[in-house]
């Protein structure tokens, strides 16, 4: 039983006998007491003041002598202003402590039952993964271990953008400027391949609008006559009519993209359940639009296209079929929506895209539930905020995108030039000196982008994330490390670690600090889940690793004279690796046993 479990329920007693008023369990919360006031818990006053009828002062002293006298659990109090700071009796933080330790599930709560989908990655076949995705697939990735964590059962899906007129300007640019080239003849992966005739279709496109407005035309009308658009508009025409020629090359490029897309994603240690393809899904959703008809959900206009009024719920008309009977996005939404359900049956259902795509979700949504759909209230839109760099903002089409592939093994030579200059390899081979160089270089960029709350618009600094000081995975990394180097001369030297602190009773404050912020993961966990933010995590390891470095700052572990002491604070720094490592994977990210 957790101590706020049981202060909760007095502090609710203490409410009907000193201001004889009903407060429920659900109402009532306690946080972690600030590093600067004693304590362990706080209790705000400020939101009962009318229940009261006191002072928040004088009604936190009375609080705070009535649960002393109550219960053996509190030892102190101090009021400071609104806020009631409790202090825990040592025994009670050294029994958490060794229920966490004997935890054999630490960082995975009880199944739920529930199911859910969590959507992320969806990239074009047109252009290699770039440092938005980077964002996007370790968001997904993370929020998916996540809700593993807190007992969901998860489906990892990824919806391939795999036709539509971006990817046939690829594929025209390619039979004019491409001679035959492949992945072997050109050294290139697949996916950069088709990014490369992306790039080189909307440098001839520019050509072709420059020399239409020379011309005579104007930009407007330059830009729809340029004959590069024209063909691959034709194009895109015949791959909906199963041309064999274009399907063919369609097919062929696709095949050299995914190859590539696969190689970027074992790098980044990401993987899916489920993937979807729009080719195989763009013409769902006109079945949903009948049926919407006749519920008098849409209507048609007088040009035989086909809306659904949003007005109601604070939105306005939207297009979902056009008029020829051909399909706009939320159309192929809508049936993929209806697909996803079949297929797996989920209680929830998590996009995860970038915050541009804000109203489109909405839409969809409102749609979904206009339509009576049973999991209508279990879709989320997971919007996040666009990845900035020093230079500035990223464009696909002029090749001025930060490539993922790149920009990963940038980050992995900067982790091996840091990593050699601060000495941190002695007695590595080639091959574990390899495999630090990439957990550092992958950490780092891994938890840069997940240390900041999803919402917000982030810059990524790539020499920052790398430091070993400060808010930074290699960080988190290093303090994993040094507690390794500890437990392996514990073993050594044949601490008994496991057992060996029965009959503790007295703990440092610096120890007790730890205690407490350890046994905040289960909470950090759940919070995380709720609130669909690894950054939950993240800030939560960053404390840990300071709270830990503080203890060993404080605390001499192998010059301790009391061999039970020893074996506590051996036993307390092996927790704090555990719960590092469990708290790190669920970010994706591997942490090192030797540095």
């Amino acid at each position: 039983m957790s101590l706020e479990s049981q202060i909760i329920p007095l502090i609710q007693k203490g409410f009907k006998e000193i201001f004889d008023h009903e407060v429920s369990l659900e109402e009532l919360a306690l946080q972690p007491t600030r590093k600067e006031f004693e304590g362990s818990f706080t209790f705000v006053m400020f939101p009962y003041l009318k229940v009261t009828k006191m002072a928040p002062e004088a009604a936190g002293t009375k609080l705070g002598e009535y649960l002393i006298s109550k219960s053996e659990l509190i030892t102190a109090f101090n009021v400071v202003k609104g806020f009631l700071n409790l202090s825990v009796n040592e025994n009670s933080w050294i029994d958490i402590f060794r229920e966490l330790y004997t935890n054999t599930n630490l960082g995975q709560l009880p199944t739920n039952g529930q199911k859910v989908l969590v959507e992320y990655s969806s990239p074009n076949t047109n252009k290699p993964l770039h440092l938005g995705h980077l964002r996007n697939n370790f968001l997904g990735y993370s929020v998916a271990e996540i809700l593993k964590a807190n007992g969901y059962k998860v489906i990892k899906a990824n919806l391939v953008n795999d036709r539509g007129i971006h990817i046939c300007k690829s594929m025209v640019a390619y039979l004019h400027y491409g001679k035959g080239e492949t992945p072997t003849s050109s050294g290139l992966k697949g996916d950069h391949l088709a990014g490369k005739y992306y790039v080189i279709f909307d440098k001839e496109y520019k050509k072709q609008i420059s020399q239409l407005i020379g011309e005579g035309q104007s930009e407007e009308e330059a830009k729809k006559n340029a004959p590069l658009l024209l063909e691959a508009q034709e194009m895109l025409r015949k791959w909906e009519a199963n041309d064999a020629e274009i399907v063919s090359l369609w097919k062929q490029m696709n095949e050299w993209v995914y190859e590539g897309f696969d190689a970027t994603y074992t790098k980044m240690g990401v993987d899916f359940d489920k993937f979807y393809y729009e080719s195989d899904t763009y013409l769902l959703g006109k079945d949903i639009v009948e049926e919407g008809l006749e519920k008098g959900v849409f209507f048609k206009k007088d040009n035989n296209s086909t809306w659904v009024d949003l007005s109601a719920e604070g939105l306005d008309e939207k297009l979902v079929l056009r008029g020829d009977g051909t399909s706009v996005y939320i159309t192929q939404d809508m049936g993929t929506c209806d697909l996803k359900f079949n297929d797996f049956g989920f209680d929830k259902s998590i996009y995860v895209v970038g915050n541009e795509q804000d109203y489109h979700f909405d839409v969809l949504f409102k749609i979904m539930k206009k339509l009576g759909r049973p999991y209508g209230d279990g879709l989320y839109h997971l919007s996040y905020g666009m990845v900035d760099l020093p230079t500035g903002k990223m464009k696909s089409r002029e090749g001025t995108v930060v490539d993922a592939d790149d920009l990963m093994q940038e980050m992995i030579d900067t982790a091996e030039t840091h990593t050699k200059e601060l000495g941190k390899i002695e007695g590595f081979s080639e091959e574990e000196a390899k495999n630090l160089y990439e957990i550092l270089g992958m950490g780092a960029l891994k938890y840069f982008l997940l240390k900041v709350d999803p919402k917000k618009r982030m810059l990524f600094n790539p020499k920052e994330s790398i430091e070993f000081q400060g808010n930074t995975g290699p960080f988190i990394q290093y303090s994993h490390a040094r507690i390794a180097s500890i437990l392996r001369k514990a073993d050594q030297i044949g601490v008994d670690y496991q057992k060996g602190f029965e009959n503790l009773s007295k703990l440092e404050a610096v120890e007790r600090d730890l205690i407490i912020t350890l046994n905040d993961y289960e909470k950090k966990i759940k919070q995380a889940a709720e609130d669909f933010s690894p950054a939950t995590i993240a800030q939560y390891l960053f404390e840990v690793a300071k709270e830990y470095n503080r203890f060993y700052a404080e605390c001499s572990i192998f010059n301790e004279a009391d061999q039970e002491v020893l074996a506590f604070r051996v036993a307390l720094s092996s927790l704090t690796a555990k719960t590092i490592k469990s708290g790190m994977k669920l970010l994706g990210i591997s942490v090192p046993d030797r540095m």
